[in-house]
């Protein structure tokens, strides 16, 4: 498995310092054969999760950008820019079809 933390020390989704916790996302899901992963905040691992499916993310959000032109994610990165590193909330799961 490739890891990948930014060298600023920053979450590679919102842009925020990185905090004491980190958690590692996979860029292709694990289940469906994905090995890079990138450190990033646990807010902003859990809101890529609850707003996507593991196949949404490798047909269509498997690189940052595509992750951060994601509408909900986008929001979710509006609200969070000003928030300390290791700012935690609970995250709302979406309600799927």
């Amino acid at each position: 498995m490739t890891s990948w933390r930014d060298e600023d020390g920053l979450c590679p989704l919102c842009g925020r310092p990185l905090g004491r916790k980190t958690e590692a996302h996979h860029l292709i899901p694990r289940s469906l054969g994905g090995r890079e992963t990138v450190a990033l905040h646990p807010i902003c691992h859990r809101k890529i999760h609850t707003t996507l499916t593991e196949r949404e993310i490798a047909e269509s959000h498997a690189t940052l950008p595509a992750l951060r032109a994601h509408p909900d994610i986008a929001r979710f990165i509006r609200w969070i820019r000003n928030k300390p590193p290791d700012f935690y909330k609970r995250t709302e799961r979406r309600s799927r079809p």
